[in-house]
C-alpha cells in the first residue's frame, strides 16, 4: 500500500516527504457517551512525533486501503500526526450504523477523547472528504480550542437534504450510495466491484422503487427506504442538517469544491454563509467531479499545517476557480464574483439562441416515455459525471436544442446560472431538464452545467422556473452556446412516470407530449451571469 500511496503523492506532486517512516498504532478504542466504542489508527513519524498537529479524518469507508494511501499517510509523512477513525457501526467500530444521524454526538465524544491524550500536541486540523466533510460540519459550532482549521472537500453541512429538494429528487446519488455502504465490508467487496455497479443499475429500474435496496444489495437498507419516503423538507432531516452550525464556526475552513460535484450547490451556500458572516474562509472550485478533487491533500498540508502551527497560510485570494473553457485558474475576493450580470439567452426559431429579443415562432414539441428516459450523459455523479460529448443525447427524438451564431468574442458565465422555459405537457406531472452546453469548431457538444424541475399541474401552460448547477466557464471565439432542453436525465434523476403517485410506490408508466413555448408572449430563456470580452 506504501508503494501505491507514493506513485500516487508523485503523479499529484505533492510536496517532498519529510519522512517516509512511520508508525501505525491500529485499533484505538475511542468510547462514546453511549457505551459504544469507536475504533480508530494512529498513524505518526516513527521518531519525532510528539507535539505535531493531529489531523482528525472520521470515515464510514475504513481506515486502510485508498483511504490510507491518499490522506493518512501523505499528511503522516508531511508534519502531521493522523487520527482515523471508523465511524459508529463500520469496520470494527462499535454500535449500529445510522447513516449521518450520529455524528454529532459520535464527532464531539471523538475530540473529547483526542484532546486528551498525551501524543496529541497543541493542535487537530479536520479534514476529509465528501462524508468526511459532513462531520466536520456536525461539530463546527462546539469546538474545543484545539482545533485550528476545517477542510471539508467536496461536501456540505446539509448533505442528504439536497438530493430530496421537492423541485427534483435527485435519487442516483443517494441510492448508489447506500447500496455501496450496504455492501462494502462483504467478503472480496472490490473483487465484486463490478457485478456489484450492474446490480445498482438494475435496481435503479426497478419498479416500485421501494424494491431498490432488495435488488442492489439482497437486504433492507433503513436509510434508502429514508430517502424514498421523506421530502426534502420533512423533519426526519432535521439531525442531519448542520447548516445553522456554519455561521457559528470559529475557525478558519478552506472549501474544496469541483463545478462537477454533487454537493456544489451546498458547498458554495455554506462558504457564503461564511464570508457574510465575516468568518475566515476560502474557496477553492476546480474543473472535478465528486471523486477528483485533486488539490485536497495539498491544501491540509498548506493551510491546515500553517494554521495548525499559529501561521499564516500561504497568501491569496479568498476565492480561487478553475475557469473551464479558458482552462486557468483565476482568483476573486467573493462568491459570486462581481461584475458578471445576468443576461437573457432567449429560445428562438428553428433551434436558435440569441440575447436578441424572441421572434415569432412556432411550438417545440417532443415525446417523453419513462419506459425508455431520456438518459443522462456526463454531468452531476458521484462515478459516471463530468464533462463529455453530448451528440449522441442531442441526436434523441426526447431532446430539444437551441444553438447561437457563432461567437465573434469570447462571452464569460461565473455565477449562478438559471433557466425560464413556458412548458405544458399532456400530462398533469412532468419535468423539465435544462443543459448548458459549449460547441467547439468541429460541432462537438460538451456540457457545462444543467438542473431539473418537476412540476405538478404541468397541463397547464406556465413559466418553469430552473435553477441550475453555478459554473465559471469562457465560450470563445468561434464556439456557440447552446441549451438542452428535455423531461429527464435517467437515472441521475428518477423518471417522473406521468402519474403523480409517490415516488418509492408509483408502478405504472405514462409517456407524455411535451411543448416548449418561445416568443415574444412568452419567452423562454437561459439567464447567464456574463461578462463580455470583446
Amino acid at each position: 500500500m506504501s508503494i501505491m500511496s507514493h506513485l500516487l503523492q508523485r503523479q499529484l506532486s505533492f510536496p517532498a516527504p519529510q519522512t517516509r517512516r512511520l508508525s501505525i498504532n491500529r485499533d484505538l478504542r475511542v468510547p462514546m457517551r453511549d457505551g459504544v466504542e469507536l475504533l480508530a489508527d494512529r498513524w505518526a513519524p516513527r521518531n519525532g512525533a510528539e507535539g505535531l498537529p493531529t489531523a482528525l479524518i472520521r470515515s464510514p469507508y475504513g481506515r486502510a486501503g485508498l483511504f490510507a494511501a491518499m490522506m493518512a499517510r501523505p499528511l503522516a509523512e508531511r508534519g502531521y500526526q493522523v487520527l482515523i477513525q471508523s465511524t459508529r457501526g463500520g469496520f470494527g467500530s462499535g454500535g449500529v450504523m445510522d447513516p449521518l444521524r450520529q455524528e454529532r454526538e459520535d464527532g464531539l465524544d471523538t475530540l473529547d477523547w483526542l484532546v486528551k491524550q498525551d501524543w496529541l500536541g497543541e493542535s487537530i486540523v479536520l479534514f476529509g472528504m465528501s462524508y468526511m466533510g459532513m462531520v466536520q460540519w456536525a461539530v463546527a459550532d462546539s469546538l474545543p480550542a484545539e482545533v485550528k482549521a476545517m477542510i471539508p472537500v467536496v461536501s456540505e453541512s446539509a448533505l442528504t437534504r439536497e438530493f430530496l429538494r421537492a423541485d427534483g429528487r435527485s435519487l442516483e446519488v443517494p441510492l448508489e450510495w447506500g447500496a455501496m455502504v450496504a455492501t462494502q465490508e462483504r467478503p472480496f467487496a472490490m473483487l465484486r466491484m463490478n457485478t456489484q455497479t450492474r446490480r445498482t443499475a438494475r435496481a435503479l429500474r426497478t419498479l416500485p422503487l421501494s424494491g431498490f435496496d432488495a435488488v442492489a444489495t439482497g437486504r433492507r437498507s433503513q436509510y434508502v427506504q429514508d430517502v424514498l419516503a421523506h421530502d426534502a423538507d420533512d423533519p426526519h432531516w432535521d439531525r442531519l442538517d448542520h447548516v445553522h452550525r456554519v455561521a457559528a464556526t470559529s475557525v478558519p475552513v478552506s472549501s474544496v469544491a469541483g463545478w462537477y460535484d454533487i454537493f456544489l450547490p451546498g458547498q458554495l451556500r455554506d462558504f457564503t454563509i461564511l464570508q457574510d458572516a465575516g468568518r475566515p474562509a476560502r474557496l477553492t472550485v476546480g474543473p472535478w467531479t465528486h471523486t477528483e478533487p485533486i488539490a485536497a491533500t495539498s491544501e491540509a498540508i498548506g493551510f491546515g499545517l500553517a494554521h495548525a502551527r499559529g501561521e499564516e497560510p500561504p497568501e491569496r485570494a479568498p476565492v480561487r476557480l478553475y475557469v473551464m473553457g479558458q482552462d486557468e485558474w483565476r482568483d476573486f475576493e467573493s462568491w459570486p464574483p462581481p461584475g458578471y450580470e445576468p443576461r437573457r439567452f432567449h429560445l428562438q426559431a428553428d433551434g436558435g439562441l440569441s440575447a436578441g429579443s424572441p421572434g415569432e415562432s412556432v411550438v417545440d414539441e417532443y415525446r417523453y416515455d419513462p419506459a425508455d428516459p431520456t438518459p443522462a450523459a456526463g454531468g452531476i455523479s458521484i462515478s459516471h459525471g463530468g464533462r463529455v460529448e453530448n451528440g449522441a443525447l442531442e441526436a434523441r427524438p426526447d431532446v430539444l436544442i437551441y444553438t447561437t451564431d457563432v461567437l465573434d468574442d469570447d462571452v464569460e458565465v461565473i455565477g449562478e446560472v438559471s433557466a425560464e422555459v413556458w412548458f405544458r405537457s399532456s400530462l398533469a406531472h412532468a419535468d423539465v431538464f435544462v443543459r448548458l452546453c459549449d460547441v467547439d469548431e468541429e460541432g462537438r457538444s460538451f456540457n457545462v452545467c444543467d438542473g431539473l424541475v418537476s412540476v405538478t399541474g404541468a397541463d397547464e401552460l406556465s413559466l418553469v422556473a430552473v435553477t441550475m448547477w453555478p459554473t465559471a466557464y469562457r465560450f470563445t471565439r468561434g464556439h456557440r452556446i447552446r441549451v438542452q432542453v428535455s423531461s429527464g436525465a435517467f437515472p441521475r434523476f428518477a423518471r417522473n412516470p406521468g402519474t403523480g403517485e409517490p415516488i418509492a410506490t408509483a408502478t405504472t408508466l405514462r409517456a407524455a407530449d411535451q411543448q416548449v413555448h418561445h416568443g415574444p408572449e412568452r419567452p423562454s430563456a437561459v439567464i447567464l451571469p456574463v461578462r463580455s470580452l470583446g
